[in-house]
């Protein structure tokens, strides 16, 4: 959902402000209070990103999809080029393959080598198939092992864009990581000014997960 970022830095000091010792917050010479709104707002895409990237994939919400056109070699294989804001895969099914996948390996990743083998029982498959997240010149790209044949289309292919606040001053974030996230944004802004409450908003995000 697109939430405004104004309101939701609102939301961060209220959360704050119900669970801080001190009333007001920071109302010392120190650091004045739109000062200190304005750490919380530079927090909130980075909350977002944290919250998203560790939720289980239930907390995602619908997603965004991709894989308007694919790119076929041989044997089955294809590749995807990703969008530019790609964060965090969701799913991924061709139309041949028995179930989706959710996690993707990476070209450092022992089983990638195997993909390219010869042997068809090595790499993936359609009853086991596989998908590795790797940097191609084109860029940054979701990579698939394998199909049946290159009459396979793309039947599933969604994810979580990287978060940012748009010119709109909108914010993209799960409706069920929102409270998470506002927990996240108010303890990384009381770790940037040292106060210790933020090991307490910390925990109580992770707990929202």
């Amino acid at each position: 959902m697109i939430v405004q970022a104004g309101d939701m830095a609102k939301a961060v000091r209220v959360a704050i402000d119900m669970n801080h010792d001190s009333t007001p917050l920071l109302a010392g010479e120190d650091l004045d209070t739109l000062s200190f709104d304005d750490i919380i707002y530079s927090k909130l895409a980075d909350a977002v990103r944290m919250v998203e990237m560790e939720a289980p994939l239930n907390l995602l919400g619908h997603g965004h999809q991709f894989g308007e056109a694919v790119t076929w070699c041989e044997d089955g294989k294809g590749w995807i080029l990703l969008p530019d804001d790609f964060m965090r895969l969701v799913a991924f099914k061709m139309s041949d393959w028995r179930h989706s996948i959710s996690e993707a390996i990476t070209q450092d990743d022992p089983i990638y080598a195997r993909q390219f083998s010869k042997w068809q029982g090595i790499c993936g498959n359609p009853e086991r198939p596989v998908a590795a997240i790797v940097n191609r010149a084109e860029g940054l790209a979701l990579e698939f092992f394998s199909c049946k044949d290159d009459t396979a289309t793309v039947d599933q292919a969604v994810y979580v864009p990287l978060p940012k606040i748009d010119d709109s001053g909108g914010i993209d974030v799960s409706e069920k990581c929102y409270r998470a996230a506002v927990y996240r944004a108010a303890g990384l802004a009381l770790a940037s000014i040292g106060d210790q409450l933020s090991t307490t908003m910390l925990e109580a995000s992770k707990s929202l997960l």
